[in-house]
């Protein structure tokens, strides 16, 4: 007998529980069927090291920023957040250091030294400019998206409509020119932060512009517009977001493998497992990248321009996380003394002489499938601000997050190559923190081929589609069979750990049944 339900939700990513829990609680009986014999997709708290097996890690996504406070309040989620003050460390493998927090007037001072006048200046203005834009784009998250155009005209105050356009279709680097900003390492550090992360491009790639967007969409409650610590790790969210979709009567599954869609004259009957088993429904709602979805739903059923689209949006993932055990805290050349400068991003960069070029070449470098001697690395370590998850022993756990590599290698492969340069990256630490290798008492690196065995994303792409596609450029939520909806993060808003595509998708799938918006 086949297992009946009004909505079937292939995968419990954010994404499909957010939509989940909205459907249940508008009275569907609502399925959710995850591959996995654990939930979270990317959103998980993991104990992946085999030589610290008691230490806790957000394996994938590490940060929540973007998670609009009104569909918080909407879902009745309470998280546990912690912000991060200060939540900037630029180091140097000399004196010099950034360490940046709420106290805008040491903030100005370091700058200044540091920098100049002029960049302090031009900071102000991109600030007070991307916080507008922020405060103005903010609505559009939790509704249907219109054009980047139409969403200018209808939601961007007059004076920054063209701006906005600009920033959303051209390249990072234009954007930050335009302020005026006199040093090569800061325009470095805010391309390298919030325009390349998880994107396929480099400073002058069109698109990077609306990257840098999503990254400045932080309005999470006491965050000031910063990326905020979840206690607990990531899982968190997750796992608050099962509770609550078991609270309003829905059934998640793990280990249910889904291998196709189910459909008859272009209309969603249900699903198919690995293992043959059924489960029926009209309405199926799509956790899964629009690759995968278009796997199961097969594309000989899809219109050519559909396919087109999915085609247009494949790019590689050019991503790698090395999560770390580590036994201490490592000692920064410049800034030996505990300042605060261990819960922040730290951002470690090559010498303002080299940046830019460094940034072109390693793009370039990536682009032909080789590794960049020195990419851009982010480096955590958030046990010193949520300990929750250190052991009995004391470890810390830490995370490399390292933009850009190849999802193949030329000439080679990951498995000759990942030990190697995990080593490699371990040593660019050692430069700004001397013996930062001698600490490391585990690694699970995550190049883009094991983020895609790993969490199941197709190429490894962490945002499922790239950033650089924004508004209604990205993925519908209605597909082209009746029934069928996508919820990824290839959809609007974009992809990060937001939820805003699960909600939508969800208000969709409410209106075209005709049921009460919960």
């Amino acid at each position: 007998m086949e297992n009946k339900s009004d909505v079937l939700v292939v995968g419990a990513g954010h994404n499909g529980l957010v939509a989940a829990l909205l459907l249940a609680r508008s009275g569907l009986k609502v399925t959710v069927l995850e591959d996995q014999p654990v939930i979270g997709g990317a959103v998980r708290t993991e104990y992946p090291f085999k030589k610290v097996p008691n230490l806790g890690t957000s394996t994938g996504a590490y940060l929540l920023g973007v998670m609009q406070p009104e569909l918080l309040k909407k879902l009745n989620l309470d998280l546990p957040l912690y912000r991060r003050d200060p939540h900037y460390f630029l180091p140097t493998t000399g004196n010099k250091y950034l360490l940046f927090g709420s106290d805008r007037e040491a903030m100005k001072q370091q700058f200044v030294s540091f920098f100049s006048e002029a960049d302090w200046r031009a900071n102000e203005a991109l600030t007070e400019e991307i916080g507008q834009i922020r405060d103005d784009v903010a609505p559009t998250w939790m509704q249907e998206p219109l054009s980047i155009e139409e969403t200018a005209d209808r939601f961007i105050r007059p004076a920054l409509q063209e701006h906005f356009i600009r920033l959303c279709r051209g390249p990072v680097g234009e954007y930050i020119d335009r302020f005026g900003f006199q040093s090569d390492l800061v325009k470095a550090m805010y391309a390298v932060t919030d325009g390349f992360s998880g994107l396929f491009g480099t400073w002058d790639t069109p698109g990077t512009g609306m990257n840098f967007l999503v990254h400045n969409m932080c309005r999470l409650p006491g965050s000031d517009g910063t990326w905020m610590i979840v206690g607990g790790g990531m899982g968190t969210v997750t796992r608050k977001l099962a509770e609550a979709c078991q609270a309003a009567g829905a059934t998640i599954l793990t280990s249910k493998k889904v291998s196709a869609i189910e459909t008859e004259a272009g209309v969603a009957k249900g699903v198919v497992l690995a293992n043959g088993e059924k489960y029926s429904a009209t309405t199926v709602v799509v956790n899964a990248d629009p690759f995968r979805m278009r796997d199961l739903i097969g594309s000989h059923k899809l219109p050519e321009a559909y396919n087109q689209r999915i085609d247009g949006y494949k790019k590689p993932g050019s991503t790698m996380k090395v999560n770390l055990a580590l036994k201490g805290l490592p000692r920064f050349t410049c800034l030996p003394e505990d300042r605060g400068q261990f819960g922040p991003t730290i951002h470690l960069l090559p010498e303002e002489k080299d940046v830019m070029r460094s940034l072109q070449d390693g793009f370039k470098a990536v682009s032909e499938g080789r590794l960049d001697p020195f990419p851009t690395i982010e480096w955590y370590i958030h046990t010193t601000v949520d300990p929750s998850l250190r052991d009995a022993d004391g470890h810390h756990n830490s995370a490399l997050f390292v933009q850009w590599v190849p999802l193949e290698i030329k000439g080679s492969s990951w498995e000759q190559e990942e030990e190697k340069y995990v080593r490699h990256l371990l040593s660019i630490c050692d430069r700004f923190a001397p013996n930062t290798s001698s600490l490391v008492a585990d690694v699970f690196p995550l190049h883009p081929g094991k983020i895609e065995k790993h969490f199941g994303i197709t190429g490894g792409h962490i945002h499922h589609v790239d950033n650089s596609f924004g508004f209604a450029d990205r993925l519908p939520y209605v597909t082209p069979i009746q029934g069928v909806y996508s919820a990824s993060a290839g959809t609007h808003p974009a992809g990060s750990v937001i939820g805003c595509a699960g909600h939508n998708a969800a208000m969709r799938v409410m209106k075209d049944m005709g049921v009460r918006k919960s």
